[in-house]
């Protein structure tokens, strides 16, 4: 199983921490995020590891070098000009030649990958999306109209979403619907698979999923990590 780790965004969400660091060092208690991901796939067997980076790549390039302080193997990217979530896969695809993991470099889980890989390829389909649950709360009173009255007010009310955890399994294929040397992130890639009627799995996951792009979640894991000592990924 081979896994791809896409790090090479600007982390625009966390500046001005990502001014000085890219997102996937940013600390989780006493390690950086990409490290967490690392350990959690060897975890799972993974071996061979693709990282695509861009932005302050010679940082992570520093920090995780070949791998074998993991004993695993990592290969780099690097993008010239920003390709995207999934424009970046045509700068390694002669080596994605086998059913293979894509995998946003800013975020923890306790997804279970054996399960994840066996239900892909029990599917058959080129994507499987890993998706969870995630609620989010409106804090502002939302009116629905029709015409000009008001026909219902909820104040301050909670919607749950089902979302993609930044998460996917693809086979080798895939890579005939992704443009060359141009950017093409996830919601490209799925506008166009939807507008040829390709199916894309997904992968429902009940367990912890945080996103720590995001300010309120990176809080949310440094509490986290700090109380419970990272057992949610065995480390």
């Amino acid at each position: 199983m081979k896994a791809v780790i896409q790090a090479g965004g600007k982390g625009t969400r966390l500046r001005p921490y990502t001014l000085v660091l890219p997102k996937p060092l940013m600390p989780v208690g006493e390690l950086p995020v990409i490290e967490i991901l690392i350990k959690w796939l060897r975890r799972y067997g993974v071996q061979e590891i693709y990282i695509t980076t861009g932005y302050l790549g010679h940082l992570i390039r520093a920090l995780c070098g070949d791998g074998s302080q993991w004993d695993c193997k990592i290969i780099y990217s690097e993008e010239t000009e920003p390709l995207g979530t999934i424009g970046a896969l045509g700068l390694i695809r002669e080596h994605l030649d086998e059913t293979f993991l894509v995998l946003n470099g800013d975020l923890i889980t306790d997804l279970d990958l054996r399960a994840f890989y066996r239900y892909h390829l029990k599917h058959e389909e080129l994507l499987t999306v890993g998706v969870t649950n995630k609620t989010v709360k409106i804090d502002l009173g939302v009116i629905e109209t029709e015409g000009n009255y008001i026909t219902e007010f909820l104040e301050k009310p909670s919607f749950n979403y089902q979302v993609s955890m930044g998460i996917y399994c693809m086979q080798p294929e895939i890579l005939n619907h992704i443009p060359k040397a141009v950017p093409f992130g996830f919601d490209d890639l799925m506008y166009s698979m939807l507008d040829h009627k390709l199916p894309v799995q997904v992968y429902q996951h009940n367990g912890s999923w945080m996103d720590i792009g995001r300010a309120e979640d990176f809080q949310k894991a440094q509490e986290l990590f700090q109380e419970s000592n990272m057992p949610m990924l065995g480390l």
